[in-house]
Order: structure tokens, then C-alpha cells, then sequence
């Protein structure tokens, strides 16, 4: 596949980094510009957006992007990372009946600060967290605002050596660790539980039934294709291809603009009836 400006929809293997994906593409693509949108854990696997040439430039949007997972719990161990790869801390008999797992996912639906793990890339005072945890140091962990649109069961529940094992759909915000939700859940519910298996499905109107693997020949989107809800329009106005703000005389909230060649210029944005240029991608 040749080299365009676009989007690709990787499906990540278990076991690779996020940065894995991205390496093994710079060598496929045979390019250095490339770029995801928000990180899976190696346990992981799912939708992991994958951003080429000029589409690098609109990372940050993608990854504003709300997101969905399915989840496999496994209640009655604790570990420092949440899930099922870390060093257990603890263990005892944990057997939840379906009324009252139901009953705790509900009440974790709305938008809380949620505890960032100390096992993550976020950074405090320059510092990633998980540099802090290998060196033994304590670190005050920040706190972020996410909001659960939807946490659902959506598997039987079975028992193994005093463990409850189910799964869970879960629809949140972006900046959402599944993980922290699920020790949240083991804390409301006064026991401990760690995420044994994760799933991205969805990534805004990225679908895991649209995925690739890393293997494939591999199709990639175009930008037009992705922001075809966005009024398009072509011009040579040089204030918009040098990206200035304008009067907006088009009467659009958001416009992706093109030159008449159909190379893309960027996308404004709407403030007060003047267009400012959100991202430039000429």
C-alpha cells in the first residue's frame, strides 16, 4: 500500500505496545509520519487508530473521541497495576451474585474524578507515573474528570477458586482507564478485583468490524472520508490558505476546506461569527 494522508484501523494484538503498532508500520508504510490516537495497554487488544501523513496533524481530535470496551472482571484479587498481569497484593474469597453486580455497575454510570493508576504513561512534574512506581517513590496521583455513559453485564457469571468472572460493556469519555473503573467497582462493593481481559470496540465512529490486522494488506480512509459530516468547500481565498481568521460569510459552524485542486487547506471553526483555524493540514 502506497503512502497516503489518512486513517487506518489496526485491531492490536495482545501483548504488543501501542508504540509496537506504530513501528511495525513505519517499516509496512515505509514512512516515519505516522501517529495513534490513544493508548492500549499490551494486555489489550481492539481499535487503535492509526493516523498517516497530513492526518497526523488531527490526533488530538480523534483522541477527544469517546470510546467502548468489553471487559472481563475477575473479582477476589488485588494487584498494583489492576489487572491481571501485576504483582498481587492480596487475595480473598469474592463470590457476587448478578443482582449485586448489576446493582454497583449502575451506580458508577455519570461523571466522577476518576484516580489515574500509578502503573500509566501520565506524567506528574515531568515524570511518567510508572517511572515513579518502578523506582519505589510516592507519588500524589491526579485525579481526572470522566464520565460512564453506559456500563452494562453483558456475560453469565461464573466462579472459579472463590473468584467472580464476568463481562462488561463499558461506554466512556476519553482519558477512561477501564482498569480504575473496575477497582472503583470492587470498592463500592467493598471487595478487591482486578481486569483479567480489555477490549477497545469503538473509538468515535471507528468500529472494531472495520479493524485490520497488522498482517493484512492494509486500506486506509482518507481525512475527506472521516469529516464527510463537515461542509467542504474549495477555494484559493489566500487568507484561508495562510491560515488567517476571517468574517465567516459561510454560514457554517465547522468547514473542511480544499484548493480547487483538491489538496486539503484545513479545518475552521466558528467563534463569534469569525472562522479561526482549528487545524492546518496544508
Amino acid at each position: 500500500m502506497s503512502c497516503y494522508d489518512g486513517f487506518i484501523i489496526i485491531d492490536k494484538p495482545k501483548d504488543y505496545t501501542s508504540r509496537d503498532v506504530v513501528n511495525v508500520l513505519n517499516k509496512k508504510l515505509n514512512t516515519k509520519k505516522i501517529g495513534h490516537t490513544g493508548t492500549l495497554d499490551p494486555l489489550a487488544t481492539g481499535v487503535l487508530v492509526i493516523c498517516v501523513g497530513k492526518a497526523t496533524k488531527l490526533v488530538d481530535m480523534v483522541t477527544n473521541y469517546d470510546k467502548e470496551y468489553i471487559a472481563t472482571v475477575r473479582t477476589g484479587i488485588k494487584t498494583d497495576t489492576y489487572d491481571i498481569t501485576g504483582n498481587i497484593l492480596e487475595t480473598q474469597k469474592s463470590i457476587l451474585t448478578k443482582e449485586e453486580i448489576e446493582k454497583t455497575l449502575n451506580s458508577l454510570v455519570g461523571t466522577y474524578l476518576q484516580e489515574v493508576p500509578i502503573y500509566s504513561a501520565a506524567k506528574v512534574k515531568g515524570k511518567k507515573l510508572y517511572e515513579y512506581a518502578r523506582e519505589g517513590k510516592e507519588v500524589e496521583l491526579p485525579k481526572k474528570e470522566v464520565t460512564i455513559y453506559e456500563i452494562n453485564l453483558i456475560s453469565d457469571i461464573s466462579y472459579d477458586e472463590n473468584n467472580t468472572i464476568f463481562d462488561i460493556k463499558v461506554k466512556a469519555s476519553k482519558g477512561t482507564y477501564i482498569r480504575s473503573l473496575i477497582n472503583d467497582f470492587a470498592n463500592k462493593i467493598n471487595t478487591i478485583a482486578v481486569m483479567q481481559e480489555l477490549r477497545r470496540t469503538k473509538q468515535g465512529i471507528f468500529d472494531i468490524n472495520d479493524a485490520q490486522g497488522l498482517e493484512e494488506n492494509l486500506k486506509l480512509i482518507k481525512i475527506e472520508e472521516i469529516f464527510k459530516d463537515i461542509p467542504m468547500i474549495k477555494t484559493e481565498d489566500i487568507r484561508i490558505l495562510n491560515g488567517n481568521k476571517l468574517p465567516n460569510e459561510f454560514g457554517y459552524n465547522q468547514i473542511l476546506f480544499k484548493k480547487t485542486n483538491d489538496e486539503l487547506i484545513g479545518i475552521f471553526e466558528d467563534e463569534n461569527g469569525i472562522l479561526i483555524p482549528k487545524k492546518m493540514l496544508a
